[in-house]
Order: structure tokens, then sequence, then C-alpha cells
């Protein structure tokens, strides 16, 4: 019996994801051809390894203890090529980071200027919301991670490094603009533009309101800043959004803050990773880059 790694890692991803297009995806390769190679290794095992319900991939018990070796296995080949990466030095290697897209908007100049200094480094930036980012780093799918407060977590390496207020954006001639500062109960009275559940800046939001005794009903839901920018800017709500989001808009006088009660909230941004993975060269030199930058 002789298993191949390819068969495990698409295994892996498919265990991951619960899913044969979600792995194609990340994988880039084809839907048939990661079926194909799920079919393999459960022929050289003799085994069952997954269950298709409907659309969804069920792991069967077999599976499910398999799956656990194959993340040791897919882990260790990511360990291997770290390392090899620090023999190599910064000449080539692959910086592997996650972000929340508020993060992304202060982030990309200094992408920018880390390609400048090291072009033999290939970015992959995954952009999501807090919960989607934390579960990357969690899978050993990305070697640091930018977000908002961290979970408790003993295995976690949190290195804060910058504020990010959030603040209430209105739409220029709101009515609210001129009988400020706005109270939360009356905030709260407003159609109001939301971020999707998993967002970090929702949950801040939602402490705030807790806080006060205070709950609300969305008005419009959605899944990224410029989308609720879009939306306030319309007319649909008020909207909170970090201030580091606005800068264009604000200038441009499409949108204005609303001074309200116990607003801005100051949140703050951290660089996470995994204490018991070693950081690869490539890694090592960003996050001393990004502290570096953030500490002027």
């Amino acid at each position: 019996m002789r298993v191949e790694f390819r068969q495990v890692r698409v295994f892996e991803a498919v265990a991951r994801h619960g899913s044969i297009t979600r792995a194609a995806r990340e994988l880039h390769l084809t839907q048939p051809a990661v079926s194909m190679s799920v079919r393999q290794l459960e022929e050289t095992l003799g085994l069952t390894l997954v269950e298709r319900i409907g659309r969804r991939i069920v792991l069967t018990p077999a599976g499910q203890e398999l799956a656990d070796h194959a993340r040791r296995m897919v882990q260790a080949a990511v360990d291997l090529e770290a390392a090899a990466e620090q023999m190599r030095g910064l000449d080539r290697g692959v910086l592997r980071l996650a972000v929340v897209s508020t993060a992304n908007y202060f982030l990309a100049p200094i992408l920018a200027a880390f390609r400048r200094r090291h072009p033999g480094i290939r970015v992959v930036l995954h952009v999501a919301n807090r919960d989607s980012v934390l579960a990357a780093l969690e899978a050993g799918e990305t070697d640091l991670a930018v977000t908002g407060q961290p979970p408790e977590d003993a295995d976690l390496v949190a290195q804060r490094f910058k504020d990010n207020p959030l603040v209430v954006i209105a739409p220029p001639g709101h009515p609210l603009l001129a009988q400020a500062p706005v109270s939360l109960e009356r905030l709260v009275r407003e159609p109001l533009v939301v971020r999707e559940p998993g967002s970090g800046t929702r949950a801040a939001m939602e402490r705030v309101l807790a806080a006060h005794g205070l709950a609300y009903e969305p008005s419009c839901v959605f899944a990224s800043n410029e989308a609720v920018k879009q939306a306030v800017q319309a007319g649909l709500g008020l909207g909170v959004i970090s201030a580091q989001t606005i800068e264009l808009e604000l200038a441009s006088g499409r949108l204005a803050i609303l001074a309200v009660e116990n607003f801005p909230i100051v949140r703050v941004w951290y660089l996470l990773h995994r204490a018991h993975r070693p950081l690869p060269p490539a890694a090592r030199a960003f996050r001393t880059m990004l502290l570096s930058e953030a500490s002027r």
C-alpha cells in the first residue's frame, strides 16, 4: 500500500472545508480532479472516507480519524517548507497573511513597501471577517493574521500595534447632524446599516449597546465596508464603521461623522500568530516591518 502525499493534501482540504468545490478552489484544481483524488485514496486505504449527503460532504468515522493524521502531515510539510525558506533567506518564499477587511485599507501601502524591499517574496493575502481570519490561523492556512480583539488562547501570540476608532457615519444633510451629540437611545431608533455576523465591528457596536441595556434591529446587513458606505450614502440608514476606511468619503463630502455618546469606540489592531508554529522568514520580516511602521 502506497499513499501519495498529493492525495493526503487533497483529502485534508476536503475534510477541512466539507466541500469539494471549496477544496478545489483552494488547491487550484478542478472539482472532478479533487473527487478522483479522494476516491484513489479510499481505494488505496481500502476505506470509505467521505459520504455525499445531497450537496454536502460528510466524513465517515474512518475519515474523521484519518483527517487528524492528514492535518498533521500537511502541517509538517508546511513546517518543512518554512525551514527550507529560512535556510534560503529572503530571496524567495511566501508571505501568508489573513486580515479582516477593515485592516486592508491601511495594510495595502505597507504590503507594497514590503514587496519593493523583498521582490522575491510572493504575498498570499486572505481578506475576510474576524471569525474566518481566526479559523484560517487555527487551521494553519496562514502564518500571520491581523484582527481586532483576539480570543483567549494560550497558544496565540498577540501584539497590539495600532488603534482602530469606530465612528457613526451619516449621509450629508442628515437631520441628526444638527442635533449632535446624539444619545445611544436615539441612535437605535434610526435605521442602522451593519456588517454581517462574525464581523468585529458589529460585535464591538453590539457590546456597547448591550452594556447600556439597548437592543436594535438592523435595517440592512452587508458583508463589506464598501457596501456599508454605499448604503449610508444612498440614505438607507446610519452605519458604524472604522474611521480608517472613510478618509476619501469625508474629504469629498460624501459622508459625515455623527457625534454620538460613547463614540468613537476605540478598538485595537493586533498581529497574531500561533506560538507553537515557527514563523517563516517572510512572515518574520513582515512582522518586523509592520510593527516598525506602527511605532512611528
